[in-house]
Order: C-alpha cells, then structure tokens, then sequence
C-alpha cells in the first residue's frame, strides 16, 4: 500500500524524512515568523532516548545485581541447613558410639 501519510499518522516519525512544510498561497510571503534550526531539539530528543535507554539498562542492571544476591544468600542459607543436620547426625553417631563403648565396659 503506497498511501502518504498524515498529520496524524505519518509515514515516519524521523522528522528528518518527512517532507519539508511548503508555503502558504494564502498568506503573503514573508508574514510568518522566520524559520529557526531544530538540530537543538533533533539533539536534546536524541539525548533523552539515549537517557532514557541507559536508565532502563540501569534498572536491569540492578535487578539482576538484586536477583544474584538474593541467589547467594539462598544458597549461603541451604548451606547453613545441610551443615546443621550434619552437626546434629555426627553428634547422635557419637551419643551411639558412647553408648556402645559403656555397654561394652559394663559387660
């Protein structure tokens, strides 16, 4: 479909591919404001996509900063658990081992 665009729906948004403004026929020449450069504001819309887009990485970056730490203290604390019940076996292993040894004494 080869349709030009509107004022609404452009072909493009770059403004920099959009056909140029032509003059009014009903206005006399010269009777608008004179034309001023948009490089400035081409510029400052480039920077802020730019901010915005390194803002996003930022938050990205500090999400999974977030998520890794959450993983290493998930993983300090199974850790933590697994030598808990080990302590707690070695030492019934060492109550049994008395025992068997008292046992063996008294008889």
């Amino acid at each position: 479909m080869n349709t030009a665009g509107t004022i609404d729906r452009p072909l493009t948004h770059d403004p920099k591919k959009q056909a140029p403004m032509k003059p009014s026929t009903s206005e006399p020449a010269g009777s608008a404001t004179p034309d001023f450069t948009t490089t400035g504001a081409t510029e400052a819309r480039q920077n802020r996509n730019r901010e915005m887009q390194l803002m996003q990485e930022a938050l990205a970056r500090a999400h999974m900063h977030e998520r890794l730490h959450d993983a290493v203290s998930e993983r300090r604390a199974v850790r933590l658990a697994a030598a808990r019940r080990m302590q707690r076996r070695a030492e019934r292993a060492s109550l049994r081992a008395r025992r068997a040894l008292a046992m063996a004494v008294m008889q």
